[in-house]
């Protein structure tokens, strides 16, 4: 009988690749990484990391663990981790995201939203002087 491993989902060996002169129409989901080098036309969901290729363009939204963008994303971004754009990439929507790395020369047209912002621990605002009882 042969032993069964196990694979992480965000195994190198495990990986997803839409490749340069493919078209995806339709939403993606997948527990692993993902390549694209082709287009997606619609909602990509990724458990692990993508990474978009220079050529690689994303119309829809990305939800995923980590991102690597070269290439262009349509949409809102959600990233878990950390997100980076390199000088190549083209954004243009709304990102949120934990960690945001971004190269010069990489354009970004939206709004970004830092998800880790919240936890920082703010003091009460003192009470106005008209308010205290002596």
């Amino acid at each position: 009988m042969k032993k069964r491993t196990t694979v992480a989902p965000d195994s190198p060996d495990r990986l997803n690749v839409i490749v340069e002169g493919s078209k995806v129409i339709g939403d993606m989901i997948t527990e692993s990484n993902l390549r694209i080098d082709g287009v997606v036309e619609g909602n990509v969901t990724v458990a692990a990391k993508i990474v978009i290729g220079k050529t690689g363009q994303i119309n829809g939204n990305l939800t995923c663990g980590d991102a690597d963008i070269e290439g262009n994303v349509d949409g809102l971004i959600k990233v878990e981790g950390l997100l980076s754009l390199r000088s190549t990439a083209l954004i243009v929507g709304e990102i949120t995201t934990s960690k945001l790395q971004v190269e010069e020369g990489a354009n970004f047209s939206g709004n970004c939203t830092m998800s880790n912002a919240g936890k920082v621990t703010r003091r009460p605002a003192a009470e106005p002087e008209e308010n205290v009882v002596y």
